[in-house]
């Protein structure tokens, strides 16, 4: 029986093994990374981190298993990824880790050129094999609670509370890297009118986990335009929902995905040295703009006559009623038995648990940057200012410097960056950002070492008899 992954293992043969551990040992130091997220970019952190030669990384993950990992059997509900199909991805240009190679393997050259995007659980199992593959362990059942600076190592480093089964521990690490998702630096952004339905169990944000079977037969509102929301939509029409009703604020379905012009490599690879002025300037066009379903989710959905498209039509309030949401939009009643909000995330790190107690401490773009008349957006302005490596900075300098060691990889860093991070286009250019950015830390916190080691007495590789009968006399 042949072995399909014959030429993903010559490949990782003809690279040579992953350099030795660099990283000098520190008494009181856990693990010099701890990586929060062990899905496709925390495991793609990971495996760069090692072809780096930096050791001692953890994964973590609060999902009890793999099947919980990540987003593709959980949240995501697309049929298909709305990214296209060739971008590099987690294998960071080894393109026999790719989707590609492991695709081709599986099912053939043919199957693949056939496909026009890629099909999610296919993606969900790529994924799962790239981890197993690489042997990149994930903790699970792993939560990180609170962050704070930990001064006893002698280098900058970080004491965590981790919270396992139950129960509270500490552990210690010189970086951590934030790769857990698109709520990683906030939370699912619920309406304030909507929070009564959510606590009496007849409303979830797309975020959550949505029992669609219960909802054969019921009247569904869905609120928000955009993939997500699409794609909840359709779910639950092809769960047999009575009908489903999706609210737009818009007078129109964002359809123009202002962000493509500067995709192209001069501008995306150089995106970090544009001035604050000019990153806010894209940030709020896309925020503006909207965020744009693919063709084929809105397709999905509006090809079942019991969908209802509301353009125009914000909700105003909602109000608990026998045990349906009564919702009341541009001056007009609607009952629904359950509703979806497809709302969005905030990316302000007060809203996160474990970052609450550092929030007050992290630098946001509005302490940076004061936008022009007309480009004022408070949300956007929340998020944090990222410097170099993708690390939180101080709000106030000199306050707290040890914020440098923890690293974002999550749509957080969209103002700052130009993508959502953890996304599949951010990771062929900001993982290696991290990654170097980690390694120069690493190595400047112990150049002291690192200096003896490079200038140690070397013992010859050879004597002088190898040469001397070769030595001319004149």
């Amino acid at each position: 029986m042949s072995d399909i992954d014959q030429f993903a293992r010559d490949t990782l043969r003809l690279l040579g093994p992953a350099p030795d551990n660099w990283v000098p040992q520190r008494d009181g130091i856990d693990h010099n990374v701890v990586i929060v997220g062990g899905g496709q970019g925390g495991t793609a952190i990971a495996h760069a981190l090692r072809r780096a030669g930096i050791g001692g990384v953890s994964v973590i993950d609060a999902a009890a298993n793999s099947s919980g990992t990540g987003v593709w059997r959980t949240r995501a509900r697309m049929q298909k990824l709305r990214t296209l199909k060739s971008l590099v991805g987690p294998e960071l240009g080894i393109t026999a880790l790719g989707f590609q190679q492991w695709f081709e393997a599986r099912h053939g050259r043919d199957a693949f050129a056939a496909l026009d995007r890629i099909p999610r659980p296919d993606w969900a199992a790529y994924i799962d094999w790239f981890r197993d593959f690489l042997d990149i362990e994930v903790r699970h059942g792993t939560r990180l609670v609170d962050i704070a600076p930990w001064e006893d190592a002698g280098v900058p480093a970080l004491r965590l509370t981790l919270e396992v089964g139950g129960a509270r521990h500490f552990q210690t690490t010189r970086k951590l890297i934030l790769a857990n998702g698109v709520a990683g630096n906030g939370a699912p952004f619920v309406p304030a009118y909507l929070r009564a339905a959510v606590q009496a169990g007849l409303a979830a944000h797309t975020a959550d986990a949505i029992d669609f079977a219960a909802l054969r037969g019921k009247t569904v509102a869905v609120i928000g335009a955009a993939a997500s929301a699409f794609d909840a939509a359709a779910v639950a029409l092809e769960a047999g929902a009575q009908a489903v009703r999706l609210f737009s604020r818009r007078d129109h379905i964002a359809a123009r995905a202002v962000a493509k012009p500067r995709m192209y490599p001069g501008f995306f690879e150089n995106y970090a040295s544009l001035s604050d002025a000019q990153r806010w300037q894209h940030a709020v066009r896309y925020r503006r703009a909207g965020s744009t379903p693919p063709a084929d989710a809105v397709k999905r959905a509006t090809a079942h006559a019991n969908f209802h498209l509301h353009l125009s039509s914000p909700w105003q309030a909602a109000t608990l009623r026998d045990g349906s949401v009564e919702a009341h939009v541009m001056d007009r009643t609607f009952a629904f038995d359950f509703v979806i909000a497809g709302t969005g995330y905030t990316t302000d790190p007060d809203d996160r648990a474990e970052l609450a107690s550092i929030a007050p401490l992290i630098a946001r773009w509005h302490d940076r940057h004061e936008p022009l008349p007309g480009e004022r957006d408070d949300a956007l302005g929340a998020s944090p200012y990222l410097g170099a490596g993708l690390e939180y900075t101080e709000k106030h300098r000199g306050a707290a410097p040890w914020l440098g060691a923890i690293h974002v990889f999550n749509p957080a860093g969209y103002a700052s960056t130009g993508v959502p991070l953890g996304d599949i286009p951010s990771m062929r250019r900001d993982i290696p950002r991290i990654v170097s950015r980690v390694s120069q830390d690493l190595f400047t916190a112990d150049l002291e070492l690192h200096q003896a080691r490079a200038l140690a007495e070397v013992s010859p590789d050879f004597g002088p008899d190898l040469y001397e009968h070769a030595v001319w006399r004149g």
